[in-house]
């Protein structure tokens, strides 16, 4: 029904922006990521929005890009993630790691995001695994991100595995998962790679 909504950022609060837009003012629920993006008070922001209807009541979500907006409709079309649930994990992580995160089945990143379990984080997984691809990986990352390339992502267990033990040994799952993309073409063998991305990360 509505593609985007531009205006003049008015409010902004815990989940929520109002945007001023031709006398209107239009209040958006949103993730911690949007609102983090959008511009202080006073100035002019472009939001892209989705409207949720149901039988009590009507909700409008707001995305600072359209690639948040794409992953929102693709989270919500799992069975059991629900419109604030979606926001939840959006939130949870840049969508860059959300999208590496679904791609390599990383249930332990997946399942930080709040009323997020095991089984619903291996659900996502499952799910969305085939409506992520490489380029949207690629066109997220910041400069200097180091990327898998597309042909280490099918059936990768060992990676996977892999990045959830340097996870269990305390680093961030980004670290992690840098670490393992800088020498995941190294070997196939899980111990091995931990063993190299360790090395990696000590500058060795």
């Amino acid at each position: 029904m509505y593609a985007f909504i531009e205006g003049e950022v008015c409010e902004k609060t815990s989940g929520q922006l109002v945007l001023l837009a031709a006398g209107v003012g239009w209040q958006l629920s949103c993730s911690n990521n949007t609102l983090q993006a959008a511009p202080p008070v006073g100035q002019k922001m472009r939001c892209y929005t989705s409207l949720s209807v149901r039988e009590d009541a009507m909700e409008l979500f707001g995305f600072a890009t359209r690639e948040e907006k794409e992953m929102f409709g693709q989270l919500t079309s799992v069975s059991g993630i629900g419109p604030k649930t979606a926001l939840g994990v959006l939130g949870a992580m840049p969508l860059r790691d959300l999208n590496l995160a679904i791609l390599l089945g990383d249930v332990n990143a997946l399942s930080r995001a709040p009323g997020i379990g095991k089984k619903t984080a291996q659900r996502i997984a499952l799910e969305l695994k085939d409506k992520i691809s490489q380029a949207s990986i690629s066109t997220q990352a910041d400069a200097g991100d180091a990327v898998f390339p597309a042909a280490a992502i099918p059936g990768a267990d060992y990676v996977s595995e892999a990045i959830e033990a340097l996870v269990a040994l305390g680093y961030s799952s980004t670290e992690a998962r840098n670490a393992v993309s800088q020498v995941h073409d190294q070997t196939d063998r899980p111990e091995e790679l931990i063993r190299l991305a360790l090395r990696a990360m000590a500058g060795m």
